[in-house]
């Protein structure tokens, strides 16, 4: 069996996984259970806390100006096979009818 944390609230021993969730059976309390990352690697999430993975595809969660037009890239648009970089921006896609950008993680969720 897996070691998992104890209740951030009661302090309890007796966490179970249901899920991507934890419970604590005394308190009631509910967390999400964050996956280990690799020592030194960075976690790229969504809006919601999935993490995000090259190839991902994702949807925009509000409408986003494009810098330097007058287009707009409406909430709801999927972008598909996104590329995680270091930077200002987390993500590099290309969407249709706009072409090449960068997008920051906490305004997409995964589709």
């Amino acid at each position: 069996m897996a070691d998992l944390p104890p209740c951030p609230e009661c302090e309890s021993v007796l966490t179970y996984e249901d899920g991507a969730m934890l419970i604590c059976p005394e308190c009631g309390h509910e967390w999400a259970a964050a996956p280990a990352a690799p020592a030194g690697e960075k976690v790229i999430r969504d809006s919601v806390g999935n993490p995000l993975a090259d190839g991902d595809t994702v949807t925009v969660i509000k409408d986003l100006k494009v810098k330097g037009s007058s287009l707009v890239v409406k909430r709801g648009t999927k972008v598909k096979n996104i590329r995680l970089v270091d930077g200002d921006h987390d993500i590099d896609c290309k969407i249709d009818g706009i072409g090449a950008m960068g997008l920051k993680s906490e305004f997409v969720k995964k589709a």
